[in-house]
Parts: C-alpha cells; sequence; structure tokens
C-alpha cells in the first residue's frame, strides 16, 4: 500500500485535528503555532501533486529533496509518495563533497531545494547534470520554477497512485560516519511496517502529539495521525539547540512524544533541572544515533512526572530493531554497563529476528551463529529490513547475507545476546582496536570503564601505532575542557585501568578540548580522525 493512503484514511476519520504544526518565535519571544488539519493537509498535498505532475514528476522520478523544516515540508513529501515518485532525502549536514558525491551517484531526475542548492547547482554543475525539472522553496531564476507558483488553483483532489509494497518509495542516505554515504532504497511495505512497528513499541495513536528533533521521524508519526509540532531548531545542529526554545515548545502544545539525537535530551535535561522545571506532558523521551549515558536516564526520572525514556537500537537500513527503556536501565543493566558488558539497547521489536554472526569483512553466503554471551557481528532480518543501496551492487554485497531464503542485514556493529535475549551493544566492528598480541579491545566496554572517573565527560578507544606495533590507546575529553594530562590525573587512569581485566593493558592517555562527532546526530565519536590526532601526537 502506498505510504500516503494512511494520510487520506486519517483525514477522513479525523478531518478538524491538527496535523503539521509550525513554531513561529515572535520578537519578544513569544510564540505563534501556525498548522493545517488533516483535512487541510491531505488537500494541500494534492495540489502540490497536482504541480509536481504537471512539472514533470511522474512515478519512479528520483526527486532531490532539499527542503527546511517548515509547515510544507512533509506536506511535499507525502505529495510526491501521492505521485509514486521518489523522494531522495540526504543529510546536508555530511560536508560539500559527500554531499556532492552522493548527488552524482543516485543521478537524480527531479529537484525541490531551498534556493542555496539552486546557486550551489550553478556553480558546481556535474553532480545535477541528470536533473531535467526544478523546482524552488523561492523565487530564484536559474531556469528554475517557483513551487508555489498558481499553486491555491489546483484541484485539492489527486488519483494517489497504487503503489505496491515491493516498489522504491524513497532513497534515504546514510551520514557516512564509518564510511562512505550509502543511499538505502526503501518500498511502500517497508515504510508501513516501520511505521506500524514503531506505533506498537511506543503505544502511540492519533490523542497524542510528538516533536520531533529529527525531521524525518515526523513522517511516522503524521502517518499514525499524530499532531507533529515543527521545533524551533536548526535539525542539522542538534548539540546547538536552544533548550528554552525546545522546553517553551512542548509546554505549549502538550507535547506526549518528543524524539531526537541524546545531544538534545541531555542539553534539555540539564536546563529543565537547572531551572527545577517538570514536564509532565510527556510519555516517551526516545533518544537514538548513539548509545545514552545512564546519567540522562536518572535526569529525566527527576523531570518526567508521567513517562519514561527510551532508547531504540536501529539503522538506516533497519529501523527499528530493538527498544529498551531508562527504567530497565536503571534498575538492572547501568552496573553491568559500568564494569564493561556493553551497552544493553534491548529485546527484538515485533517481526524482527537478531543474530550474532561471527565477524568479518568480507561478504558472507551463509551464517556462522555465535552461543548466547558471545560476541560477534550483529545481523537482523524483518519486514522493516532493507534489501539494498542504490545501485552500489559491491556495498550490497556487503552487507546483506541471504540465508535459507531469509534476507539479513549486517548492521556493522558487535555485540552479543544474553540468556533472556536481550541484545549489548560493545561498538561499530571497524572501531575494534586488534593489537598485534591478537587481544581484542571493544570500544563500549573499554569506555564504560574510564568514564566513571568524576571528570571525565567521554572517552574513545584509538589505536596508535608504537614503533610498529598497532596499541590500544584511549582519548579522553574532560568536563572542564582541559588539555593538560597531569601526574595526579594520569596516575588516577592508570588505577581505573588496573580496575578491569578488559583495560589493565591499557597505558596510553591523550586528552582533547571537544571530540570531533558526526554530522547528523552530533554525538557518534569520530575515532578515526582521534586516531591519526594522537598518532601525531606521539
Amino acid at each position: 500500500m502506498n505510504i500516503a493512503k494512511r494520510i487520506s484514511e486519517i483525514s477522513k476519520k479525523m478531518p478538524e485535528k491538527k496535523s503539521v504544526v509550525f513554531s513561529e518565535r515572535q520578537s519578544d519571544g513569544s510564540y505563534l503555532y501556525p498548522y493545517y488539519t488533516f483535512k487541510e493537509f491531505e488537500e494541500r498535498s494534492n495540489q502540490f501533486a497536482n504541480t509536481l505532475t504537471k512539472a514533470g514528476i511522474g512515478p519512479g522520478t528520483r526527486t532531490l529533496l532539499f527542503v527546511r523544516p517548515c509547515l510544507d515540508f512533509s506536506i511535499i513529501t507525502f505529495a510526491l509518495f501521492k505521485i509514486g515518485a521518489v523522494p531522495v532525502l540526504i543529510d546536508p549536514g555530511m560536508g560539500m563533497r559527500n554531499l556532492l558525491k552522493s548527488i552524482h551517484q543516485v543521478r537524480p531526475q527531479a529537484m525541490i531545494s531551498i534556493g542555496m542548492v539552486h546557486w550551489i547547482r550553478r556553480f558546481r554543475p556535474a553532480p545535477f547534470k541528470n536533473i531535467k525539472i526544478k523546482l524552488s522553496m523561492q523565487k530564484v531564476g536559474f531556469s528554475t520554477r517557483w513551487i508555489y507558483q498558481n499553486l491555491e488553483s489546483e484541484s485539492k483532489s489527486f488519483l494517489t497512485y497504487p503503489a505496491k509494497d515491493s516498489e522504491t518509495s524513497a532513497i534515504l542516505f546514510t551520514s557516512g560516519g564509518t564510511g562512505i554515504p550509502k543511499g538505502v532504497v526503501y518500498t511502500h511495505g517497508i515504510l508501513n511496517a516501520q511505521t506500524t512497528a514503531l506505533q506498537k513499541m511506543f503505544n502511540l495513536d492519533e490523542t497524542q502529539s510528538d516533536l520531533p528533533g529529527f525531521p524525518l521521524f515526523a513522517l511516522f508519526t503524521l502517518a499514525m495521525g499524530m499532531t507533529s509540532v515543527v521545533p524551533d531548531m536548526d535539525p542539522t545542529k542538534p548539540a546547538k539547540c536552544d533548550p528554552l526554545k525546545i522546553v517553551r515548545n512542548i509546554v505549549d502544545n502538550e507535547i506526549s512524544f518528543v524524539a531526537g539525537s541524546p545531544s538534545i535530551w541531555e542539553k534539555v535535561g540539564q536546563f529543565c533541572l537547572e531551572k527545577k522545571i517538570q514536564l509532565p506532558s510527556i510519555k516517551q523521551v526516545v533518544m537514538f544515533g548513539a548509545p545514552v549515558r545512564a546519567e540522562i536516564h536518572e535526569m529525566y526520572k527527576k523531570i518526567l512526572l508521567n513517562g519514561d525514556t527510551y532508547t531504540p537500537y536501529g539503522a538506516t537500513e533497519s529501523l527499528p530493531i530493538s527498544l529498551i527503556s531508562g527504567s530497565e536501565i536503571l534498575e538492572g543493566k547501568k552496573a553491568k554497563t559500568q564494569a564493561g558488558a556493553g551497552t544493553c539497547v534491548g529485546k527484538a521489536v515485533a517481526g524482527i529476528e537478531i543474530k550474532i554472526h561471527k565477524a568479518s569483512d568480507i561478504p558472507c553466503l551463509s551464517i556462522i551463529e555465535r552461543p548466547r554471551n558471545e560476541i560477534g557481528e550483529i545481523i537482523v532480518s524483518g519486514k522493516q529490513v532493507t534489501e539494498a543501496y542504490f545501485e552500489m551492487p559491491d556495498e550490497t554485497a556487503k552487507a546483506k547475507i541471504i540465508f535459507e531464503n531469509k534476507l539479513w542485514h549486517r548492521v556493522g556493529d558487535v555485540g552479543y545476546l544474553d540468556e533472556e535475549n536481550n541484545l549489548w551493544f560493545l561498538g561499530r566492528k571497524n572501531h575494534v582496536v586488534i593489537t598485534q598480541d591478537g587481544t581484542t579491545f571493544y570500544p563500549i566496554r573499554i569506555e564504560s570503564i574510564f568514564n566513571l572517573h568524576p571528570a571525565i565527560k567521554r572517552t574513545a578507544l584509538i589505536q596508535i601505532n608504537k614503533n610498529g606495533i598497532i596499541t590500544a590507546a584511549i582519548a579522553i575529553e574532560r568536563n572542564d575542557g582541559d588539555e593538560k594530562l597531569t601526574l595526579k590525573f594520569n596516575e588516577e587512569l592508570k588505577i581505573l585501568a588496573a580496575s578491569s581485566e578488559y583495560t589493565n593493558e591499557i597505558k596510553d592517555f591523550f586528552l582533547h578540548p571537544s571530540f570531533p562527532v558526526d554530522v547528523r546526530h552530533n554525538i557518534k565519536i569520530d575515532r578515526s580522525k582521534l586516531s591519526h590526532w594522537a598518532q601525531s601526537r606521539t
């Protein structure tokens, strides 16, 4: 079923319910909240669908979409779904080089974007050479059509393309944080399966409202009939959000569900504690993109009167995989994490199967399953698991296993399943350090032990080459940003290292003022950059 059918059904069931709401800040700091009802959402998306069809966009047209979060972002996206077109969604924060490389790789045939991207197209034309249909959110010229031209005169009816579950619905790019960005092929069946899975996971329904720190999450909640409020923040820089604005948006709209990077909710949580603010309307604070420290879960115990924190585990290619609540972590998993067990990411969600496969860096034709509590590569299967990267057969072969007529995705992470079928995450496969003598160090296991020091904000397992020998080392970011490794602090780190069998061989420590992080969630540590930096200081 075409995912856009969900909006059509909701508009008939609840025509006057608010769909998308925009947080419009006034000069005095207060907000106006313009919105569309679901009836207006449906009709406006039909008008956009008619406009885009007349421009030449049809079923299967790969359409590059660069639209800032606004009232019309989700509406235009669903208009493309209605046509049967394929929106191509690339994170603009991945850097110009990767951005242009991704556009060149996917060869879009149409483009809907803000004016700035059309300026880029003018001066860097090669990646955009296949684009024949150009529409802009602003009047910019450059052979583009203003998308709002004559929009209001378009029909409010449109016959939705009858997409099959197997037909491509969108192409979403990975951030490229641990490799090259790759276009993940989504189908309408996968989008529907993900929406259903997320709805069941969090018991969501049309009585609730959400505030998505990650804009694409709104596509799911709107498809459930929830009201989605666009927050006052730059989604490409979540770590730089203003917590006062986020809290105001939550309180003003009685938000019940919030989701996004831990970097957002750590900042909001600290602000609430400092100002002694509680958020009684929130039922779920959902954090994804990186492991979440127990301190953040503890923080929200004092802020949420009627809710809990949650950390779903997944990836662009397979979302969601598993889920665990903050309460469960604090009640039994925190101590194990601090002792080096890894980060527990919970049990598989309905419809997902998890296995631990013998870790390998080469394409696999079969599965060598590891027994309980033995570490290996995490692989998953289920309806919400994507089948391929767009026209990247070599990358697809590396990431997928077809075994006994079932498709499995290699997540790229290492971990293990315990006796109760809880999945424990130990880090990215390519962040594991194997030293010259064959000793294996797993990032999350090692870092959780050093993170116990009260002066440490976070740590990162890295590798350095000492006189031709690969050695595990620790990069450290202190709470105070100090870069000087004092004799006293160095001795304290050595004592921590000696406290565990997992860390007692680590002797080298490097202080960094502010870790480099990923562009999407602003929290995944770039260990490769840290390794090069540390190597230059040896």
